[in-house]
């Protein structure tokens, strides 16, 4: 491994300072397809033939007050299909919430193109404000509404399975092949009453290459999450050692 945390520097993603210069400015109701392609192309994701990787993972939840904080280790392998295999870590939520970060991360760095993800949509741009552009879906994900910063996807709100997510990227890792977020928040929602359902909950996530120029794989994240009705705030940290890629 050639570049440690220590060596990436966060990027507010309204100040973007490495990767491609601002996009044009757009005035309502105008077409924001090659803006929204130009910030949707600018994410980082893994050559095609990636083979996967495996390391050592260790789960952490401080404890309530007078207790000691809780601490799980194991190890993983996500393989070339993207799936991640869990071993030693015998508590059966935490070795799910493990293996649902991998997954997470991993299904993101897939790379699509952009008519395949979008190629049924229309992308008309809306107002703007500090967070960015807002770009109004149409088409087979009408409803869906994003905002665009510098080439940074900074707010995305999705309909999901019945039900409406949030996120509000923050900050952002430059990569040199594209971006990754850094500090981000997300918020699961009613779609049609608009009242949330859970906490919010906020990410800070840190990637690693594996080998020199990459693949960028997550070393660590962690999780804050707001309470809200009968749960209780918690937080976790997931981190993921000893990382080397499969042959």
């Amino acid at each position: 491994m050639t570049a440690t945390p220590a060596a990436i520097t966060p990027t507010p993603a309204g100040a973007v300072s490495a990767g491609p210069g601002p996009e044009p400015a757009l005035g309502p109701g105008a077409d924001a397809t090659a803006a929204f392609r130009a910030a949707y192309e600018n994410r980082y994701t893994w050559e095609p033939g990636f083979a996967g990787y495996r390391g050592r993972c260790v789960w952490e939840q401080p404890g309530e007050a007078g207790e000691a904080t809780r601490r799980l280790e194991g190890t993983f392998v996500v393989g070339a299909d993207l799936k991640a295999q869990v071993e030693g870590i015998d508590d059966p939520e935490v070795h799910k919430a493990v293996a649902s970060q991998l997954w997470e991360v991993a299904i993101h760095r897939v790379r699509r193109s952009f008519e395949q993800t979008h190629g049924e949509n229309t992308f008309t741009a809306g107002d703007s404000d500090a967070v960015g552009t807002e770009v109004v879906v149409g088409g087979r994900n009408a409803g869906d509404r994003y905002r665009i910063k510098d080439d940074v996807v900074t707010m995305v709100h999705r309909h999901i399975h019945g039900t409406v997510v949030t996120i509000f990227t923050e900050s952002v890792t430059h990569t040199g092949s594209g971006y990754l977020s850094r500090s981000y928040t997300s918020q699961y929602a009613d779609p049609t009453s608009g009242a949330p359902r859970g906490g919010l909950s906020r990410f800070t996530d840190t990637f690693v290459p594996l080998v020199e120029g990459g693949p960028w794989v997550l070393s660590e994240r962690v999780v804050q999450t707001e309470a809200c009705g009968d749960t209780p705030a918690g937080r976790q940290v997931f981190r993921f050692e000893g990382l080397e890629p499969l042959s």
